[in-house]
């Protein structure tokens, strides 16, 4: 069967593409907006504003891949697709983090779930930071507008077993759970989804957005690294985008220096890349608010041995899903959590299993029968989990700084045993918690022992996450926030940021539908700005 590669087309068709590794020279350039990073914020923002007749220039350093490079082979997409291979870790490498780095950004490697901002964190911003205008009411269209453009609606195919041995140990335990909505159109229900989507279903920035802006005159650069931003003398505007080419690898720079001038700069490098740009450009910050109170959805998990096989690496990878343990107690009270699966692959699942040597390979060979069930946990809120802090090595790279602390500790414990009560309700021989000093136990009775006992040290146990959000937050003031409820830069009036940095504090569900959503509303009212509205 073939399969339309919008990518190809397009560029047959002559879109303005240029490869930074491909340059001869120094580029300079000039537009209407600047768009850094083409991600869920990124490629919302290219299309809108393109097709309102605004020249826009979309920067990537990630290059620009398409269906015919997906092949469902981990070793080729993790160095390809991700930040630092898939292995980008937190400072003390107790986290490691999941970022997309190409063109369409982690929309092309997520799973596609697809939740609205929950009404009890809206109300939190509302309650407690004084964004008042954030309003169900108010994002309601917003969201609509999001769910249409990006064919996000109900899955009506039957769960793989790895989700419905979820269902089937929630329903044991009464706990309630869901289904997952998911950004797909003709899905052929592969499961590869994180190794960028060879079919062209998933609704990403890739095959959506961005060939629209790019049809409606957009120019994008790829391999084009974004170092600083030069600001006027009084610091209150953005005069100049000081970028690097980049060689085929996508990260030694060539030398050749790409300088880019633009009424209104738009962020949108996610949240640790948009942090790192404003901290490299020292940009007014009197409180030095810039890269802190990043949030990440910590994420512990527990496997699951059963006699029926399993094969978790085939099928949509989430949709069942339990908001059940984020509701046991307050918004701001113990850390609550998310269950759902992951897919598991092989070359993931090799670096996630506890042990070594011939323990780790017998681990591996059960991985057709092996069932994994994630908690996401809600940070943020507590005030024991006020997240973490992106600095800057000393060659301007940036890393996170996130310590878990004793109330994370706390809920991954909590999470744990839950996760094990519900896979042992679900029928499972045996549960192994991600932990390196656990042993698969063969009862409830039995996990409930040993998780108790587990020292809670980094890397000791293993903590993922795929949501980073925050570092340049919004605030209803400037002392509250790096932006205002519309991502527009307290200090420095042509610069907006739009994408996951904004949020104050961790979504509490998978966020991506939710920047898309912030992003249609930021554009909108940058649009305005920009007609003098």
């Amino acid at each position: 069967m073939s399969i339309v590669d919008p990518i190809a087309e397009g560029l047959a068709r002559g879109w303005k593409v240029t490869d930074g590794a491909t340059l001869t020279g120094d580029l300079s350039l000039s537009a209407d907006v600047v768009i850094v990073g083409s991600g869920a914020g990124g490629g919302m923002t290219a299309e809108r504003l393109a097709k309102a007749g605004l020249s826009v220039i979309l920067v990537e350093e990630g290059a620009l891949r398409s269906s015919r490079d997906f092949r469902l082979d981990e070793a080729k997409a993790y160095p390809e697709l991700y930040q630092e291979a898939a292995n980008r870790q937190t400072a003390d490498k107790g986290i490691t983090i999941l970022q997309g780095r190409t063109v369409g950004g982690s929309t092309v490697v997520n799973w596609t779930s697809s939740f609205r901002t929950p009404p009890e964190t809206l109300a939190y911003w509302r309650d407690w930071l004084g964004l008042k205008d954030l309003t169900d009411a108010a994002l309601a269209p917003w969201f609509e507008l999001a769910e249409q453009r990006l064919s996000v609606s109900d899955w009506q195919i039957e769960p793989n077993p790895n989700n419905s041995l979820l269902g089937k140990g929630c329903e044991a335990l009464g706990i309630s759970h869901g289904r997952v909505r998911r950004n797909v159109k003709g899905c052929w229900n592969l499961g590869y989804c994180g190794m960028g989507c060879p079919t062209n279903a998933k609704q990403s920035m890739l095959v959506t957005t961005i060939p629209d802006a790019l049809d409606a005159s957009a120019r994008l650069l790829t391999r084009v690294r974004v170092e600083r931003l030069l600001t006027s003398e009084d610091g209150s505007r953005v005069e100049l985008v000081g970028a690097v080419a980049l060689d085929a690898t996508g990260i030694r720079p060539t030398g050749r220096m790409v300088t880019l001038r633009a009424k209104e700069i738009v962020l949108s490098a996610g949240a640790i890349g948009t942090p790192a740009i404003l901290l490299r450009s020292q940009l007014k910050d009197p409180l030095r608010l810039t890269g802190t109170r990043t949030f990440l959805h910590p994420v512990c998990l527990s496997g699951a041995q059963f006699a029926e096989r399993v094969e978790p690496f085939n099928g949509a990878p989430q949709t069942v899903y339990s908001d059940h343990f984020l509701r046991v107690d307050t918004i701001d009270g113990a850390v609550g959590y998310k269950l759902e699966v992951p897919p598991v692959h092989p070359m993931l699942a090799a670096v996630t299993l506890c042990g070594f040597g011939q323990r780790h390979a017998e681990l591996m060979q059960t991985l057709p029968n092996m069932q994994v069930t994630l908690a996401l946990l809600r940070d943020g809120f507590n005030p024991g989990s006020m997240g973490g802090k992106v600095v800057l090595r000393d060659d301007g790279t940036p890393v996170l700084d996130y310590p878990i602390s004793d109330t994370l500790w706390d809920g991954i414990r909590r999470a744990w045993l839950t996760m094990a009560e519900v896979q042992f309700a679900a029928g499972a021989q045996s549960v192994l918690t991600m932990h390196e000093l656990a042993r698969p136990v063969k009862s409830w009775a039995e996990a409930k022992r040993q998780i108790n006992n587990l020292p809670l040290k980094p890397v000791l146990a293993r903590v993922v996450s795929a949501h980073v959000m925050g570092g340049a937050a919004m605030g209803p003031d400037e002392q509250s926030g790096v932006v205002n409820a519309f991502g527009q830069h307290w200090q420095v009036k042509n610069l907006t940021v739009i994408d996951g940095s904004v949020f104050p504090t961790s979504i509490g569900a998978n966020p991506q539908l939710s920047v898309y959503a912030f992003a249609l509303r930021a554009t909108d009212a940058l649009q305005k700005r920009m007609a003098g509205g």
